[in-house]
């Protein structure tokens, strides 16, 4: 057999090989890596995209001016890049479970998260965990009717066993937030503490910038522990720590979070990071949880690394939409601290959120926070 002869059976070998086993490997990569989110079908119609033709003036040569038609190239709708979709929303999650689990754990950090993949931006919102609302799909469990937004989370996941419905915990928590709210996520994105810290030591640490000292002092420890104000290369320990302070205000604890995020963000887009890729992927596959496929991921770095700073944007609701209050809750036998608002507000909000219209796009963002800031909209720097 002449070596011509045994090359074209080599080659013919590995087309069967792809062709009999190459939908198995795509379906695998388009496949979802939990349960689904599978909200309520919405009444609302989903807003579209629709690109504005642009206006070209012509001069003839004796000064008169003409409108020049455009072309159909110039009036075609942007594609999304990176093989996106236009636009994904997605519920990203910080547990306050301190194991490699998510069977229990309370949502401490709760964030709406719009990506457009057509101007390479994403928004960020802040959803106040301290928010009493309605709590669907539980009532037969302990005559459990609402809560803390963060409870539905805890309420949804495995360890207690009171909820059936998809997504396990994220996904109770997704439907709490489209009941009060309107908020439709199409996935969910959920981190616990050990995660977060695994994967900012992974990473080699990360270096923030803190505007102002984050501290915390006791009765039993009247020195407590302080970062002062400036540059800090920290760990994951560290940067879950500053993560979960709050001071100087209720939305102290967002802006701290928001400075770490940003300061992650730049070491995910460094080269420094190639060396710790594979301890990435590692901590990432085990111990998230995410309704997200290896495509979608793929996508979603694919845009990071072409999103400049200022398109990622930190937002918050108006403080003044908000005030303190106390409420009973029944689960633990307790009067409780919350926030109160007129819930058609913040309605309003996340409809314009998800719509792209607010934050307007068209203003410029603040990127450094402070401890006295009452507008909490602003961006990472490049």
């Amino acid at each position: 057999m002449t070596m011509i002869s045994k090359t074209k059976i080599i080659s013919g070998v590995i087309l069967l090989i792809f062709v009999t086993t190459g939908g198995l490997f795509l379906k695998l990569y388009r496949q979802p890596l939990g349960p689904g989110l599978e909200l309520p079908t919405s009444t609302q119609p989903n807003p579209t995209r629709t690109a504005a033709p642009t206006r070209t003036i012509a001069m003839s040569t004796e000064g008169a001016a003409t409108e020049v038609q455009p072309t159909a190239s110039q009036t075609a709708t942007p594609q999304p890049l990176c093989g996106g979709p236009t636009v994904m929303n997605i519920l990203a999650i910080g547990s306050d479970a301190r194991g490699q689990h998510y069977l229990y754990g309370l949502a401490d950090i709760i964030r709406l998260v719009r990506v457009d993949f057509v101007e390479a931006r994403v928004v960020i919102l802040e959803m106040p965990r301290d928010l009493w609302v309605e709590i669907p799909d539980i009532s037969d469990h302990y005559n459990i009717a609402e809560g803390k937004l963060n409870q539905a989370y805890l309420y949804g996941n495995k360890g207690l066993g009171y909820y059936d419905g998809p997504g396990e915990g994220p996904g109770l928590l997704a439907r709490t937030l489209n009941l009060n709210f309107g908020a439709r996520p199409d996935h969910y994105l959920a981190v616990n503490m050990l995660t977060f810290e695994s994967i900012v030591d992974a990473i080699g640490g990360i270096d923030v910038y803190l505007p102002y000292e984050i501290s915390v002092r006791s009765k039993d420890n009247p020195k407590g522990f302080a970062i002062p104000e400036g540059q800090h290369h920290i760990d994951g320990e560290t940067a879950l720590w500053i993560a979960r302070i709050r001071q100087y205000h209720t939305f102290g604890r967002a802006e701290n979070q928001n400075i770490v995020m940003c300061a992650l963000r730049e070491k995910l887009l460094s080269p420094a990071l190639v060396p710790a890729i594979p301890d990435l992927i590692r901590v990432f596959r085990s111990y998230v949880q995410t309704d997200l496929s290896p495509e979608q991921i793929n996508q979603l770095a694919c845009l990071a690394g072409q999103t400049k700073g200022t398109n990622v944007v930190f937002v918050s609701f108006p403080m003044e939409v908000f005030a303190g209050a106390k409420k009973y809750d029944p689960q633990l036998k307790d009067t409780t601290s919350i926030l109160d608002a007129d819930y058609n507000v913040l309605r309003d909000y996340i409809d314009r959120f998800q719509q792209g219209v607010w934050p307007d796009p068209n203003l410029l963002i603040n990127t450094t926070p402070s401890p006295d800031a009452t507008d909490l909209e602003f961006s990472c720097e490049d």
